[in-house]
């Protein structure tokens, strides 16, 4: 199939309609491998985040094959969701020269050529836990916001049960001119709702499944932070890292961009 590249040089040779360009490239933007997955390859280019391969529900088998290809085609891969199986064998099949980025917290793997770098934008992304037990889901997102170009400033551990904990970072974040905040905890969900209270930029809640009794594996958390009476905020799924990493590097991107035009 060719690259859009390739696509574009046709078009501008006449060698093609612009009909046919527009078939083309709608072709080119889903790619087959085998029978075992529809890779979007051109998601970073149209959307500005990658297609990042969830490990979790697929074979040790598939998520090398597919990682294989996509390192190939796209000289980056991001796998989420990873056991020990697939990392180990991701591990033995990527060829030598790769780069090869295992987050153990996050159990994420990104998979590189040499010569791919990842280019900084200038988003800033503040990145907050509730507690210790959060802190892989927030590795999910922090792994994603550094890939997409972002700059991310960390404090772990400064939830409401001490909440004197959360008004050094806040401060730190203000003085950095963030551009989002994503907020990560469990149990009761009341971290984002205090920092939405405090800042004015927009803040991403992430419940996560530390939690048990009533209400258990993050159901509590989750109806907490939807019911939040602070304006600005935005929640998404129970443990969702990479989604609340993806959204915040939207953001940031967005007001780099612009940030850097003026």
């Amino acid at each position: 199939m060719s690259t859009l590249k390739e696509i574009f040089e046709k078009l501008l040779k006449g060698e093609i309609t612009v009909a046919e360009a527009e078939r083309q490239v709608k072709l080119l933007a889903i790619e087959e491998v085998g029978n075992m997955a529809r890779i979007d390859a051109n998601r970073e280019c149209r959307k500005g985040v990658p297609e990042i391969i969830l490990a979790e529900g697929k074979s040790t088998a598939e998520v090398v094959d597919i990682t294989l290809h996509m390192y190939l085609e796209k000289g980056r891969v991001i796998i989420s969701r990873c056991n020990a199986d697939q990392i180990d064998a991701i591990k033995k099949a990527v060829p030598k020269s790769a780069v090869l980025q295992v987050y153990d917290k996050a159990r994420m793997i990104v998979v590189k050529k040499t010569d791919f770098v990842v280019k900084p934008t200038g988003g800033k992304v503040g990145l907050l836990t509730a507690g210790t037990s959060d802190i892989p889901v927030a590795e999910e997102a922090k792994v994603i916001a550094e890939e997409m170009g972002c700059i991310v400033f960390v404090a772990y551990d400064v939830g409401v049960a001490g909440i004197h904990r959360l008004l050094q970072p806040i401060k730190d974040f203000i003085a950095k001119d963030v551009d989002v905040i994503i907020v990560v905890a469990g149990r009761e969900g009341a971290l984002p709702s205090v920092v939405a209270g405090m800042v004015d930029v927009p803040v991403i809640a992430v419940p996560t499944s530390n939690s048990y009794g009533f209400g258990e594996k993050g159901v509590s958390t989750l109806m907490a932070m939807l019911q939040s009476c602070s304006l600005g905020l935005a929640v998404v799924n129970i443990d969702s890292g990479v989604a609340a990493g993806a959204v915040a590097t939207i953001i940031a991107n967005r007001v780099a961009k612009f940030r850097n035009s003026m």
